[in-house]
């Protein structure tokens, strides 16, 4: 038994038998109504307000899209995880590296970018979501390399708010929240980004043809 585990059973045990309270759900689910048009434009102001560089893009337009943004980076080395669809890093020039189980620390460092998708993203606040499914991988891929491209499905993947995107959650999966690169800031406020993750972070907003 892992600490976890122990710190967990002292837990539901020490909750077993409690009282069942109700807790009020009287807050605002949307702030606003939106079309899906409209969602989507909120979301990438937000993560620019983020710093993230949002792109837009269709099927068609993503292959080109993705090995530009790579290319320009000077990626020589592009993580993939498990699920990526392969169309998508068909014109890349770059070593695709598998996400495996036993990839080390230092193999991941050696990687200057990532691409997965995304379980959903939210408008409101400019947050992507990563459950670690397919075309996502494990929560250390996309913290450990400098570059992350991540593809989000415009309107599929798109919710307007936090209480929007929790009910669209499997709570048990292993959730990462993204807002833009990773950033902390100094007494004084100056921000210095890449500290807990990626300091440059791509959004793709992946539409359906014509949607543009």
């Amino acid at each position: 038994m892992t600490s976890r585990d122990r710190i967990l059973a002292r837990i539901r045990r020490a909750a077993a038998g409690g009282p069942e309270v109700d807790i009020p759900r009287d807050y605002l689910r949307v702030h606003g109504a939106r079309t899906p048009a409209q969602t989507a434009d909120l979301l990438a102001a937000n993560l620019a307000e983020y710093r993230a560089r949002v792109h837009r893009a269709d099927e068609g337009g993503l292959v080109p899209l993705l090995a530009r943004l790579l290319a320009a980076r000077g990626s020589r080395q592009v993580l993939v995880p498990a699920g990526l669809p392969v169309r998508w890093t068909a014109d890349v020039d770059a070593t695709l590296v598998p996400d495996r189980q036993t990839s080390t620390i230092r193999e991941l460092d050696g990687v200057d970018s990532v691409v997965t998708g995304c379980a959903l993203a939210v408008a409101e606040t400019g947050t992507i979501v990563l459950d670690a499914g397919p075309g996502q991988g494990r929560r250390r891929i996309t913290l450990i390399p400098d570059h992350h491209v991540c593809v989000v499905r415009v309107p599929d993947q798109v919710v307007d708010s936090v209480p929007q995107a929790l009910e669209r959650l499997d709570p048990t999966r292993p959730l990462t929240w993204i807002s833009g690169p990773s950033a902390t800031s100094d007494i004084e406020l100056d921000r210095v980004e890449g500290v807990h993750g990626p300091r440059a972070l791509d959004v793709i907003l992946l539409t359906a043809p014509g949607a543009q």
